[in-house]
């Protein structure tokens, strides 16, 4: 009978869209729900909303950029260390090698063997060493621009989502009616795909998320309630 493996290999797309969706669903609804606590027009939550979704996912997708960049120079600074030492203290890098099957359970000899013809191969030694001693994967040399574009654009869907019940109602209170049900539905669709490619209890993982977007939501409108009653 055939066996047939299914892991999860989590990708830096999925991150990104996790991260751009999950605050573009989140924040621009508590925006809205606050608004609506304290104007009586739907213009101006849309209009603050727009704005606020055009700064946010700016600067989502800038963060993106700014993690994907100093992921490449960490990844960059640390392979020419290597070369480094594996030039100048060659015996001691071998013995590196050696530690990390030792903890395998492999015996001297065949640790000495390996460490031997591994080091015959001077770049793939140093792979070895990225990825076995210091735990780094080669970032993809796109990684910067993509994970920018991947977060903005996931975050401008992202809050459209809410927002868009503003534009086809009348009034602040009606909005933020059909903005709480169209958010809360796509955070529990969201929070179950979410949880389902990550490996964890779908419900329990849609109930987590649509119930942090649902606190947001309340205490930004309560907030914003309470403030405009002060004034």
């Amino acid at each position: 009978m055939d066996h047939k493996e299914e892991h999860l290999k989590s990708s830096d797309f999925i991150t990104d869209i996790v991260i751009g969706m999950s605050d573009g669903l989140t924040v621009p609804f508590a925006l809205a729900a606050g608004l609506s606590g304290a104007v009586d027009s739907n213009t101006i939550i849309i209009t603050a909303g727009i704005a606020e979704i055009v700064a946010g996912s700016i600067a989502m997708g800038l963060g993106g950029f700014l993690a994907g960049k100093t992921e490449q120079e960490h990844y960059q600074s640390e392979l020419e260390k290597e070369y480094a030492e594996v030039e100048a203290i060659p015996e001691k890098e071998k013995q590196e090698v050696k530690d990390v099957f030792a903890e395998y359970g492999l015996n001297d000899e065949t640790q000495t063997l390996i460490a031997d013809e591994m080091a015959k191969d001077k770049d793939k030694w140093v792979d070895f060493m990225m990825k076995y001693e210091l735990g780094l994967e080669k970032p993809h040399p796109k990684r910067a621009r993509n994970s920018a574009a991947n977060i903005g654009i996931s975050y401008i869907i992202g809050g459209l989502i809410p927002l868009s019940a503003y534009f086809f109602t009348s009034t602040p209170t009606e909005g933020l009616l059909f903005s709480a049900i169209l958010t809360l539905l796509s955070l529990f669709i969201f929070g179950y795909f979410k949880s389902k490619v990550t490996g964890q209890a779908p419900i329990k993982g849609a109930l987590k998320v649509t119930f942090i977007g649902f606190v947001a939501a309340i205490a930004a409108f309560a907030v914003a309630k309470f403030f405009d009653s002060m004034f």
